[in-house]
Parts: C-alpha cells; sequence; structure tokens
C-alpha cells in the first residue's frame, strides 16, 4: 500500500512541482513549443501512473521512449533552452514570477525627467516624418546590463540630435536598440531577445518582435519607429501598440515610468 501512502512531505513535492511545471508552462506558452511540451508531460504522467501500478512491461518501455527523448529534447527545445538560460543570467529572472513582481515594485522606479522625454519624444516625430527605423528602450526599475554590455557603450546626454544621429540609417550604430537608463544613453546597437509568441502579427518587423521580447521580460519601456511606415509603436509588458501620435506616446511613456 505504498503507493496509496501520502504525508506532508507529498503534498509539498506535488506544490513544488506543480509550480514548477506551470513555471515552464508559461515559458513555452503561446511558442511553437507549447504543444510538444503538453505532449511530453502527458507521457511522463501515463509512465509514472503506470510504473505507480506495478505494470514493469509497459514501465520500462516508456521509461526507455523518456531517457532517449532527453535528447530529442535539447534538440527541438534549443531555441527555449537559450532563452531559459538567458533569463537565469539576468536579474530579469525575478519578473517572470509573480512573487518577483512583488519583490521587484518595492523597488523605485527610474522616473523620467520633463526634458528628456520631450526630446525622446521630438527625435521620434523626425524620425517618423523621415521613415528612420528606430529603437528605443528606457528602463524603469530593471537595470537591463546585461543587454547594454551587447552594445557600444556611450553615457551620453539625452537629446533628439543625439538620438536621430544613432539611427541615421548610414551610422554604423542604427542596427540594434538604444538603451536609455538613469537619464543617460547608456548604449546603442543593442541586441535584445526576440518574442517567440506564435499570436505574434505577422505583418510586423524585427524591431517589433525585439520590443515585445524585452518587454516580456522586463519592466522596460520600448519605442518602435517603422522604416517602412514610419509609424510609431509602444511596447510594455509583451504588448504593443501601433499608430500612436507623439501626445499619445508622451502619456504612454509619463504613465508608466512615473
Amino acid at each position: 500500500m505504498d503507493f496509496l501512502s501520502f504525508d506532508i512531505i507529498d503534498l509539498l513535492d506535488i506544490l513544488l512541482v506543480a509550480t514548477l511545471l506551470y513555471q515552464l508552462y508559461r515559458l513555452v506558452q503561446g511558442t511553437v513549443a507549447m504543444n510538444i511540451f503538453l505532449g511530453i508531460l502527458s507521457i511522463y504522467f501515463i509512465w509514472k501512473i503506470v510504473e505507480g501500478l506495478k505494470l514493469d512491461m509497459l514501465s520500462e518501455i516508456l521509461g526507455k521512449f523518456i531517457d532517449v527523448g532527453i535528447i530529442a529534447l535539447l534538440i527541438v527545445f534549443q531555441p527555449e533552452l537559450r532563452r531559459f538560460l538567458l533569463l537565469i543570467g539576468t536579474p530579469e529572472i525575478l519578473e517572470k514570477f509573480s512573487f518577483g513582481r512583488r519583490l521587484m515594485s518595492l523597488k523605485p522606479k527610474r522616473k523620467i525627467y520633463a526634458g528628456d522625454l520631450q526630446a525622446i519624444v521630438k527625435a521620434c516625430k523626425e524620425m517618423s516624418a523621415t521613415h528612420t527605423g528606430a529603437l528605443i528602450i528606457i528602463t524603469t526599475t530593471s537595470d537591463l546590463n546585461f543587454y547594454i554590455k551587447t552594445g557600444e557603450q556611450m553615457d551620453a546626454k539625452i537629446s533628439a540630435n543625439t538620438l536621430e544621429s544613432i539611427f541615421y540609417k548610414n551610422s554604423p550604430l542604427h542596427d540594434g536598440a538604444a538603451i536609455i537608463s538613469n537619464g543617460k544613453i547608456r548604449a546603442a546597437r543593442c541586441v535584445l531577445p526576440i518574442t517567440e509568441r506564435e499570436d505574434f502579427p505577422g505583418h510586423l518587423g524585427m524591431r517589433h518582435r525585439a520590443a515585445a521580447g524585452i518587454t516580456e521580460i522586463s519592466d522596460a519601456l520600448a519605442i518602435i519607429v517603422s522604416e517602412q511606415t514610419g509609424e510609431i509603436s509602444f511596447a510594455h509588458d509583451g504588448h504593443i501598440e501601433n499608430g500612436l501620435s507623439t501626445e499619445t506616446l508622451k502619456q504612454r511613456i509619463e504613465k508608466e515610468a512615473n
């Protein structure tokens, strides 16, 4: 009757496993890996039930299948594993979890000054008029130091002219993101993670995917100027608002950053 025994340790074990599975589910939710994840999870539970019922032959077969499947998982889930390891290597991993968000909420936001906000909005207006593609990231509580280090370090004063020169099409810094933090343009040409959501609009390009990606794993704000249409977009918490006027953009930044 050992299979039917149950105590507080078993309850704790179930709760921890349930929490782990839920967080793994959130990690692959909306990606192509979702169906594979559910399939493997189903096979694992069937294996455990068969093992508990002492069906030795079927248990042995399923066990070998899962053992071999580990290698297949490393191949199939390569993008998700890379994303997971990237998250672990950054402080923003806390924000993937509800308790982490509560903890990060205790950390004061870096308020953006009126002059800096005006400069950012002015630059976006000019770049929109000239169809100059741009991706500007504004930090709030997250430092994004890992992503800052992927680009060219600047530590420059925020001004419309500086931002426009960064994203000028012949500038060596225009490809990638500019990250603004603590009243400075900390870096340009930064490499950001892209969203892997299956439902992401297909007509949006890599700048929009990167904006959604960085705001999915942090509380940063992202501004995108489309090179094709000149349209201004705003991203926060993985969601993108398209076709914003400069006044609406200013309001959205003020709301989320202050």
